[in-house]
């Protein structure tokens, strides 16, 4: 990290609760960052920001209400977006079609439109997805492989990847996009997810339901991680002249479903993992991990936690939180 870059520097984080808003939210704070926090849901029971939301600008609203937006960048004197808010759950965004195209899309457009603005905004960070790419046979994806999402979630998310591309390709706008692959770490309350499923389920004897086959693979990657590049990507932006462009993140070791419901369950003490397969994964893509290589070429960005050790450390955090609960 650069020395004293966000020192008081005022920026704005969408959906600033949800899973990777709100450690990139600590870690901006912890860097004395002035932060704004706008989500369709403040103050939530479950949030890794309870003992901290006193440091926060905090902001109720949707980034779909383009008026707020606006009034928020430009009130503000925002410098730097990252743009998380988003219908992010593949399940969610297939029976509420609409719902997620007008967060995931209008939402992008409004925040891009509203910097536009904005003499104040020196860049932005747009949240994308490994999912942007759609179905390939090819892998890993690499950042110039065609975005071709094919089901609600995906094409939101190319478009969203696209809106951005256009907005500095025709306006200048400095503008980067994010895709990573699939996050996890302490604090993940989205329990459809599997990584905090599976150990939710072995916590509490359960037997953990793996809708898919078990043959999905994904590459897993720490939030710790994810924050730093995040945070690389926005303080280079400038310097590196990248504005225009999208970055991968990914630990680049991917895994079936199975695989990592084992390791997980090892390194919980468990001989045997507890689950039953399901299969009713719908619109789901089988294969999809992501090359790196051009992060940690151009951003010197590297993941630095290994996958074993980072999984023991979001054991021992839910262990640590269901304890408190029961």
């Amino acid at each position: 990290m650069q020395n004293n870059f966000w020192k008081n520097k005022n920026i704005l984080i969408t959906g600033y609760e949800g899973f990777v808003g709100s450690h990139l939210t600590l870690a901006l704070l912890q860097y004395q960052a002035n932060v704004f926090g706008l989500d369709i849901l403040t103050r939530r029971k479950n949030t890794i920001l309870t003992n901290d939301s006193s440091k926060i600008n905090i902001i109720k609203g949707s980034v779909a209400d383009y008026d707020l937006v606006y009034k928020i960048i430009i009130q503000n004197k925002i410098e730097f977006i990252f743009h998380l808010a988003a219908t992010s759950l593949v399940g969610e965004a297939l029976a509420d079609p609409l719902e997620t195209f007008s967060t995931n899309i209008r939402g992008t457009w409004n925040i891009l439109e509203a910097s536009r603005h904005s003499k104040f905004t020196k860049g932005a960070i747009i949240a994308s997805s490994d999912k942007a790419y759609g179905i390939k046979n090819k892998l890993p994806y690499r950042e110039d492989s065609s975005l071709c999402g094919c089901h609600p979630y995906d094409v939101s998310k190319s478009c969203a990847d696209l809106l951005a591309y256009t907005y500095f390709h025709t306006y200048g706008l400095p503008v980067c996009i994010t895709r990573c692959g699939n996050i996890f770490g302490p604090g993940d309350f989205n329990f459809s997810r599997i990584v905090p499923d599976a150990i939710r389920s072995i916590i509490k004897n359960k037997t953990l339901i793996i809708r898919s086959d078990g043959k999905f693979t994904r590459d897993y990657i720490y939030i710790k991680d994810i924050i730093s590049g995040y945070l690389l990507l926005a303080e280079n932006m400038q310097n590196l002249k990248i504005s225009g462009e999208a970055f991968n993140f990914s630990n680049e070791s991917p895994l079936s479903v199975l695989e990592l419901v084992k390791i997980i369950s090892r390194l919980s003490g468990k001989q045997k993992p507890n689950y039953k397969i399901t299969n009713q994964a719908k619109y789901e893509i089988k294969y999809q991990y992501l090359s790196a290589a051009k992060a940690k070429k151009i951003l010197k960005w590297r993941p630095h936690h290994k996958l074993e050790a980072a999984l023991k450390e979001t054991i021992k955090w839910y262990q640590d939180y269901f304890a408190k609960r029961s």
